[in-house]
């Protein structure tokens, strides 16, 4: 199989969870995580089931993944995901060491329905501390013990 017909059968994986997924009363989007033609894992949009802001399908399979293959870590690996990824999965995908990302539907054919990326990906581009959540930094040298512990545990 070509790498264009793998990617149109892994893409075509994720959008039949995120269908699934709204038949059993979810949002329309899952996601894909593949390294090597195998997939690591998936997930589909489970903010509204789960009462989780954070439970969206690139994420929840981020979170499998890491939990069947025992890693935070999944560099060389490919997301395919239903809609395009918010400013929030593409930071954990970043994070986890995603190189390649492959969406079916941008914000041009979520927007008429309510799913753009738009202003997420503007309000992130504000300075920290200026995307409309109150931030305040209150110092406290206690935390240095945590860092320390770490550092101890975790040879750098």
């Amino acid at each position: 199989m070509n790498a264009l017909q793998q990617d149109h059968d892994f893409l075509q994986r994720a959008i039949d969870l995120a269908q699934q997924n709204v038949e059993k009363g979810g949002q329309p989007f899952g996601a894909v995580l593949v390294k090597d033609s195998t997939i690591l894992a998936d997930g589909v949009n489970d903010v509204y089931i789960d009462c989780d802001p954070t439970a969206h399908a690139e994420i929840q399979a981020l979170r499998h993944a890491g939990h069947t293959h025992g890693t935070p870590k999944f560099d060389g690996t490919t997301m395919y995901a239903s809609g395009k990824p918010c400013a929030m999965c593409m930071s954990a995908m970043i994070m986890a060491g995603v190189s390649r990302v492959v969406y079916a539907a941008g914000d041009d054919m979520g927007e008429p329905y309510g799913w753009s990326t738009l202003a997420l990906y503007e309000r992130m581009q504000a300075p920290f501390g200026e995307q409309g959540v109150q931030v305040e930094y209150l110092r406290n040298e206690s935390k240095l013990n945590a860092y320390k512990a770490w550092k101890k545990r975790h040879v750098l």
